[in-house]
């Protein structure tokens, strides 16, 4: 399923997106319909011996293995009521394809990012599980961070420093990178990533809003820009302000424009690296293809 097929017509950089509505019990989650490929009623499952607890198995789609996650186990929630009436969320990023068991789907809202709260850390355990916070009439809906899910589930799917020994012994580099990520697990990962890749000049940023607000900062201070940073590196999903709005941000402005942005995210996929392109990205590179980061920052901060 296309995005012309979902009627999904959103420009690149408006700072919005289209959420889909799910329950669990009566929590409502959102999950972005640029990640969902369809919606199914639940497939007979094979259950795996000895996999993570989350997992419930496998089911075949038109002649597809893919593994099925109980998004209820997963966040420690009760299980379904009425599972005759539960759905299938099939989704992709990360370059993978995974099913969510949910127990309803019901709508598609669309949103800015600006009106998605970043997670306060005070809500007990909530920053780990959720990327934002919607306020939807008279109840909230919570965007989970579905990339952390997998990450508890399996590592490997995740960014790790090991990944970097194909590279052999790297060399300290001075040049200054701005990285802008939502997720506090990410964020960290990405740190200790880079650091392990020589880039220990970082300064990292929660969302684009912040991001965007500290280069204009430097630029009404006078300072030289390309003096301070050397490259971007920025997620899509942000509250407050996406990765595309940001890189569009940066590329529209005349004295931020030759800063080299490398989109970083579980959403670089072919059918959706038009979106970075048409708002001027260097370079993308789908999470957690760590080694290909470091070799485009090594090619691009030069």
């Amino acid at each position: 399923m296309n995005e012309q097929e979902r009627g999904i017509l959103l420009e690149s950089g408006t700072n919005e997106l289209e959420v889909v509505e799910f329950g669990i019990g009566k929590n409502r989650f959102g999950i972005n319909v640029i990640k969902v490929k369809e919606i199914l009623t639940p497939l007979p499952i094979t259950q795996i011996p000895h996999s993570h607890p989350s997992v419930e198995g496998i089911i075949d789609i038109r002649g597809e293995v893919v593994p099925v996650v109980d998004v209820a186990h997963a966040l420690g929630l009760p299980s379904s009521e009425n599972p005759d009436h539960d759905k299938f969320i099939l989704a992709e990023f990360n370059k993978t394809r995974i099913v969510f068991h949910v127990h309803e789907v019901t709508q598609i809202h669309r949103i800015s990012w600006e009106n998605i709260h970043k997670p306060e850390k005070m809500y007990q355990g909530l920053e780990t599980q959720v990327t934002g916070v919607i306020q939807m009439n008279e109840e909230m809906l919570l965007l989970l961070d579905f990339e952390k899910m997998m990450a508890d589930i399996n590592p490997e799917s995740s960014v790790h420093k090991d990944q970097l020994k194909v590279l052999g012994t790297r060399e300290r580099s001075m040049k200054k990178v701005l990285v802008a990520e939502d997720s506090a697990l990410l964020r960290a990962l990405l740190e200790e990533t880079l650091h392990e890749a020589g880039y220990t000049n970082l300064q990292l940023f929660e969302d684009g809003k912040a991001a965007i607000e500290h280069l204009e900062q430097l630029k009404d201070d006078g300072k030289q820009i390309d003096e301070e940073y050397q490259l971007v590196i920025t997620d899509i999903e942000m509250p407050r302000m996406d990765g595309h709005h940001l890189t569009k941000r940066i590329k529209d402005d005349e004295q931020l424009s030759k800063l080299p942005v490398i989109i970083f995210s579980s959403l670089i996929t072919e059918d959706l690296r038009h979106k970075g392109e048409m708002v001027g990205a260097d370079a993308q590179v789908s999470k957690p293809e760590i080694v290909e980061l470091v070799q485009l920052i090594d090619s691009k901060i030069l």
